[in-house]
């Protein structure tokens, strides 16, 4: 009888798991494709008004208002701000705040903003903080409990993720490795499994999204030789990453200091350094997404120093509270720093651009799994060997720095380091910083 119970407990919870997985792939697939199709027709808009980048600080005041006044809600004497974007989600997994309903409406109107006028910026962060948004009103309808709402928020996060880069295998892991480094909770697998399937259905099925493809026309032949030069470029893609997490973060601590988190204020005048940084390189080719230079450093050669202007773009854009996603700046900086290093390193120009758009946001995310699964959907399976160290050299060499300082360290990468486990990132670099 007990056997029975157990057994018919499990199939219940189950049964559960998979419908609101679903659910969420539903809602999420379908908001991520109005996303990826808005954001493709304002980022045509700019490229044909290139005027528009001149009313980039206009914009950010308009987002700055947005968050300073519909963004931040205080619930038992703790402020939940949706200007903490991807980290506020993090932190929902975790418990300590509320993922705010009103935070993917928000998001997505500040998104759009930062594209229509030449920020530069993804659009994946959009689509992970709308998932985590319409996971909240999912637990807040049904009134899941404690353990189930930090499932399906992860499970809104692979949605998210898998919808917006047509990636359903690495949104599922994504969803699960995110929020923490060095722990996955596998028994959140199966509702991030289909949610992140139905949410790549959804947009690319339902909705006849097209997501851009990436090919690599030519692999090395494996040797020692080969895959020392792959370690090697790694360890120089995961310098990349901490490179700009740290300048971006930077900026965004020295500017809230400014402004006393003044968000208008910040936006405005981020808005006029990047109007500047654009009239002085005489190019929009490091606003918006970058797509098209993106898509040419697998095929031709592309300024040697492309990868650093990004940088130098995206971190200004997003330490200045304009919003978006990370991930593609991301694959831009390691596309075209592997585009500069192909001659070097005498490696195929669309394997090293490949390579170094996965290691660097496998070093940036700290989701070297998810990182890695990524690539073998983006890339067919070719290079599997490489890309696999690849992912795990840049993941390690990059230390415990990342994108979003709220993840949760269960684990040192090393015993080189000293760090403590349930520290986030952010609480080891300021210990780093006191100890200096």
């Amino acid at each position: 009888m007990n056997i029975n119970l157990k057994y018919k407990n499990f199939f219940i919870v189950l049964g559960q798991w998979i419908f609101f997985g679903g659910l969420i792939g539903i809602v999420v697939g379908s908001v991520t494709a109005f996303l990826l199709e808005t954001n493709d027709f304002l980022g045509e808009v700019r490229e044909e008004s290139g005027w528009l980048i001149l009313l980039l600080p206009l914009g950010g005041i308009v987002v700055g208002y947005i968050y300073m006044n519909y963004g931040k809600v205080y619930l038992n004497n703790t402020l939940h701000d949706a200007a903490e974007l991807n980290n506020l989600v993090i932190d929902g997994v975790h418990g300590k705040k509320k993922v705010l309903m009103r935070m993917g409406p928000i998001v997505y109107l500040g998104t759009f903003i930062t594209v229509l006028f030449g920020g530069s910026t993804g659009r994946e962060g959009a689509a992970v903080q709308m998932g985590g948004s319409v996971a909240e009103a999912v637990n807040k309808f049904f009134k899941a409990n404690k353990s189930n709402t930090k499932i399906f928020l992860m499970s809104g996060i692979s949605a998210g993720f898998g919808a917006a880069f047509g990636a359903p295998i690495a949104g599922a892991v994504f969803g699960m490795e995110m929020a923490t480094l060095g722990k996955m909770k596998f028994e959140a697998l199966i509702p991030c499994l289909v949610a992140s399937f139905v949410g790549y259905y959804m947009t690319t099925a339902a909705w006849k999204v097209e997501h851009t493809e990436f090919i690599i026309h030519t692999v090395p032949e494996a040797s020692m030789i080969t895959f020392a030069k792959v370690i090697l470029v790694s360890v120089i893609f995961s310098l990349l990453s901490i490179s700009y997490c740290q300048l971006r973060h930077g900026i965004q601590k020295t500017s809230e200091k400014i402004f006393k988190k003044n968000h208008m204020k910040r936006a405005f005048v981020g808005g006029l350094i990047i109007v500047v940084l654009t009239l002085i390189v005489s190019s929009q080719d490091y606003n918006g997404r970058g797509l098209d230079m993106l898509e040419q450093s697998f095929k031709e050669d592309v300024p040697p120093f492309a990868f650093l202007a990004k940088l130098v773009f995206t971190a200004v854009t997003l330490g200045t509270g304009f919003v978006g996603g990370e991930a593609i700046p991301l694959f831009f900086m390691g596309a075209t720093l592997g585009n500069t290093l192909h001659t070097f390193m005498d490696f195929p120009m669309s394997f090293l651009a490949g390579l170094g758009m996965i290691a660097a946001f496998s070093g940036g995310a700290n989701t070297p799994i998810a990182a890695f699964l990524l690539a073998m959907e983006m890339f067919d399976g070719k290079g599997l060997e490489y890309f696999f160290v690849a992912c795990l050299v840049s993941f390690i060499f990059s230390g415990h720095h990342g994108l979003w300082p709220s993840q949760k360290i269960y684990g040192p990468k090393s015993s080189l380091y000293n760090i403590a486990n349930g520290e986030t990132i952010d609480q080891a670099e300021k210990k780093k910083k006191s100890n200096v």
